[in-house]
């Protein structure tokens, strides 16, 4: 019994903490290889000048939906897929490039962040289990929202907000906090870090940190009556802030003849991408400001890739305003940003284009020197102008050199997944079509097989080489003809015939209003094809009758762990209950806690 409650509390320890396809070969070339610098401020005003033409008619319905805007494969080799530590690991998209997570695990110790608080406890061994440290930040100088962790360092990275010198406008700035880790029950705070602007997203490479964030402008200041002083000021204020301590106490602004623009553009803000090598405490970080900010990003080893969404404009012959060409958000264009990255140094090699708006992080890739992205184009609802879905390859410099376009007319993606030199798309309307793709020819993609299922997949993560996880819901035929969303559903797909997938096993959670964090956040899935774990946080809704029109009603918050193997598919092993409204459950098992 005692043994039992013991497991239990190690438990709780971590589950809290019909198609026309075209094939298009042609080349397109990149937009540019080289940026403009602003300049001067006077450059600075007759650019946001012109990117407030272009916005005039943005109304709140032009907007992106969160459904593409949500963030967040590479090539995965086998050799990747096979390897892995004695301890679970954040859920990466590509292996050997950390994401920042609200909870980590060095195999000894668990940090969470909780609240506003972090927590660092002992769980190495069980018997020893126990809370080390914890500190609890004030809200109003720093919020924590995700962390880095090896061997010798952790670092935070926050929000820190604050008001202009006038209390003009609100400001945010991005903290990061690096301690040293000799002794976990006393942290060492050795650097801090504010970079302005909103945190958008991170890399870990190595010891290399890149941080990126964005800095919006407040333009509708400058179009206020003001003195000259004061507009002064109102524009030396509008320079990106950054402070390090390894340098100094006080704050840096990036002037005017550093920082660049991108001249496309509809983006009143600043991307701004900052780097440091961790493994060098004097060094001072590097911070690149260019107006015109993106929004998603993607990482490889090398390159870092930004995309933001592309507004089409033409310019009335009447006072030579520019207006906003209306159209569905899914027919946006993506503009994508590529940056070098060196031991935490950034440079801009090229931007490029392509038709149609992207999903998540997971719609972009870097395999062999190429640059693979899927997008959805059109409206899916339309009947003038229907959606439809693209793949695209580009080169080194962004330029198009092979693409499959017309993929699911009428649906759009709702997943995708690449591996080597294999594509894998879920799209989705009324059934689920996973699409099967050879990119290994990037001038001459193809279309290997597709399976049409009931349900969608939101996350797609590979088994093998041969098998493919998909996360998402269950769907039954309504009697319009429609869809309607019913459980949490795990596939596994047997892609062995990539000419024929098949949906080999399926297990079906719950009924409507059943759902996972997983399937808009990545990180919060535990996978080790080693020990035979599948782990996510999930809230269950049941129908308790036998009457399937029944409303669900609430039956389980907590986690569930499963096995998976190729023969019996997947077994539950364990459901741990968590009734809470906390924010969300994570998952930090240590993978040993399963040895025999």
């Amino acid at each position: 019994m005692k043994r039992y409650l013991l497991a239990v509390l190690v438990l709780i320890t971590f589950f809290i903490i019909g198609r026309t396809v075209s094939n298009d070969q042609s080349v397109t070339k990149p937009l540019g290889t080289e940026l403009p610098k602003v300049g001067s401020v006077e450059n600075f005003e007759q650019i946001l000048n012109e990117i407030n033409k272009k916005q005039i008619a943005f109304t709140n319905q032009m907007q992106p939906t969160m459904e593409f805007t949500r963030e967040a494969r590479s090539g995965i080799t086998k050799e990747a897929l096979d390897s892995g530590a004695d301890y679970s690991s954040t859920n990466v998209q590509v292996a050997g490039v950390d994401e920042a997570d609200r909870i980590k695990n060095d195999g000894a110790y668990i940090y969470q962040l909780i609240d506003n608080q972090l927590v660092i406890s002992k769980v190495n061994p069980v018997s020893e289990m126990k809370v080390v440290y914890s500190e609890r930040f004030n809200h109003n100088e720093f919020y924590p929202q995700e962390m880095y962790v090896d061997q010798e360092q952790l670092v935070l990275i926050g929000g820190r907000p604050s008001y202009d010198t006038k209390g003009n406008f609100y400001k945010e700035f991005t903290a990061v906090k690096i301690y040293h880790l000799n002794d976990r029950s006393n942290l060492e705070l050795v650097r801090e870090l504010e970079i302005e602007g909103y945190y958008s997203s991170s890399r870990k490479i190595a010891s290399a940190l890149y941080v990126v964030t964005n800095k919006h402008l407040p333009y509708y200041l400058l179009r206020e009556v003001r003195g000259k002083s004061e507009t002064q000021t109102l524009l030396e204020e509008m320079k990106p802030v950054y402070r390090d301590s390894a340098v100094s106490d006080d704050a840096q602004k990036i002037d005017w003849d550093q920082m660049y623009y991108f001249p496309s553009s509809t983006e009143s803000n600043y991307l701004i991408v900052s780097g440091l090598d961790l493994s060098e405490p004097k060094t001072p970080v590097t911070v690149n400001s260019y107006l015109g900010a993106g929004e998603s990003i993607y990482a490889s080893h090398e390159h870092l890739y930004v995309t933001r969404p592309d507004y089409q404009f033409e310019e009335s012959p009447m006072g030579k305003i520019a207006t906003f060409i209306a159209r569905p958000f899914t027919n946006l264009d993506t503009i994508i940003y590529k940056f070098k990255m060196d031991n935490g140094n950034v440079t801009f090699l090229a931007e490029g284009k392509v038709e149609g708006a992207i999903l998540n992080q997971f719609s972009m890739d870097e395999h062999n020197g190429h640059f693979r992205i899927t997008t959805t184009k059109g409206d899916m609802w339309s009947e003038s102008d229907p959606s439809e879905n693209n793949i695209y390859i580009l080169d080194k410099n962004l330029a198009i050199v092979g693409s499959i376009t017309g993929i699911a007319p009428g649906e759009r993606i709702y997943s995708a997944r690449f591996m080597g030199d294999r594509g894998y798309i879920v799209t989705f309307k009324q059934v689920d079509p996973l699409f099967v793709l050879d990119l290994k020819d990037p001038k001459n993609p193809t279309i290997l097989g597709e399976l049409k299922i009931p349900g969608f997949s939101d996350y797609l993560h590979p088994y093998d080489e041969n098998h493919l996880i998909g996360f998402g819901k269950d769907t039954i035929e309504n009697d319009m003809g429609g869809a309607m969303v019913r459980g949490f559903k795990m596939a596994l797909f047997d892609i062995t015939d990539v000419n024929n997938p098949i949906e080999k096993f399926v297990e079906i959670i719950g009924d409507s209003g059943t759902h996972s964090e997983l399937l808009y956040n990545h990180k919060a899935l535990l996978f080790s094809k080693e020990k035979n774990i599948i782990g996510f946080p999930v809230e269950v809704y049941e129908n308790k009758g036998n009457d399937r029109s029944m409303y669900p009603t609430f039956s389980f918050q907590g986690a569930y762990v499963y096995g998976l193997d190729l023969a019996n598919g997947f077994q539950l092993k364990s459901g741990l209950v968590i009734m809470t409204m906390e924010p969300p459950i994570k998952i930090g098992i240590i993978k040993n806690m399963y040895h025999d």
